[in-house]
């Protein structure tokens, strides 16, 4: 069997969200980053969380008792903090990488993205457009309208060939790209994406917190 190990980022400082961090927000009766962290662990995955400086101190006590999570310090930025999450890793054959802020992430979902995976190597979870999308220029004029039906919402997990995306991440650790599977397409890698759920929403202000609570009690 192959060895995975995921890495869940916790090292933003959570601006948006307000007073405290999103990831230690309470949802219906645990941290927001339990949720995909205990369904990591639960599937016999080894956990590495980076995690922001100064929230380091809170997320080793949520974890104290866990044998198979480990707490690092991220970088000053996700990919920094990834790349970090991914030397940690060591000795592995596939990596996950998912949101700590993404606790809603269904185990069948985690599932298929890795079965995809053992055979195209880079694999991310998105689902389809709903909303018409336009391009604009500097000066917010129309450009264009691309067809709904080519494009998708890229969530996570995102989960990689653990040499695959490591290289990515060391040739390219100078760049700033807005998600992992980014840098292996300025490599000229090919990646693949499998349907998730709408539900599974990034928690970024405190209104998603009101409706993952909602989510929570219909899933």
């Amino acid at each position: 069997m192959p060895v995975i190990k995921a890495i869940v980022t916790a090292g933003g400082v959570s601006r948006r969200f307000g007073d405290g961090n999103k990831l230690l927000e309470n949802l219906n009766g645990k941290p927001v980053i339990k949720y995909s962290v205990d369904l990591f662990t639960e599937m016999g995955f080894e956990v590495i969380i980076p995690a922001h400086i100064s929230f380091i101190p809170e997320i080793q006590e949520l974890f104290k008792d866990y044998s198979n999570v480990k707490v690092i310090q991220g970088g000053l930025t996700r990919q920094q903090s990834v790349f970090k999450g991914l030397k940690a890793a060591k000795s592995c054959d596939y990596a996950i990488i998912h949101d700590g802020a993404r606790p809603l992430i269904k185990k069948e979902t985690v599932e298929k993205c890795l079965e995809k995976a053992y055979e195209k190597k880079a694999v991310i979870v998105a689902v389809h457009t709903t909303d018409t999308i336009k391009t604009v220029d500097a000066h917010k004029k129309i450009t264009g309208t691309p067809q709904r039906i080519n494009l998708i919402n890229v969530q996570t997990p995102q989960i990689f060939d653990y040499e695959l995306i490591l290289d990515a991440h060391t040739r390219l650790c100078e760049c700033s790209m807005t998600d992992d599977a980014c840098l292996v397409e300025a490599l000229g890698g090919e990646v693949y994406y499998v349907e998730g759920e709408y539900s599974n929403i990034k928690i970024t202000n405190q209104i998603d917190i009101d409706y993952a609570k909602l989510l929570l009690e219909t899933l």
